[in-house]
């Protein structure tokens, strides 16, 4: 089943993405690897794809877990997570329609 996992930053939080980046993409890849990762990529702040010192709001994660339960497990151990970058997560089912 897929999970969405949706995440807000806490205001200002780009120098906190910058310290857990590398962990936090390293969960990702091994996710890619597992072929389990349907997309993945954070929110720039302001409308442009470099927001630069505007930084990021949130995150959006699309994988396959087992279970909900696995999704949020997965989730609650991200490195943006126990680095205080996000001010809140849900993760909810997510069904794939397109493409």
């Amino acid at each position: 089943m897929l999970y969405a996992i949706i995440a807000q930053d806490i205001e200002n939080s780009l120098s906190k993405r910058m310290g857990a980046r590398p962990s936090h993409v390293e969960r990702l890849n091994e996710l890619k690897d597992e072929g389990r990762l349907i997309l993945a990529g954070p929110h720039p702040s302001i409308d442009v794809s470099e927001p630069g010192e505007a930084g990021f709001s949130g995150s959006l994660i699309v994988a396959e877990f087992d279970d909900l339960q696995q999704a949020r497990q997965w989730a609650d151990a991200d490195p943006y997570v126990t680095a205080g970058v996000y001010s809140s997560v849900v993760v909810k089912p997510f069904n794939k329609v397109l493409p």
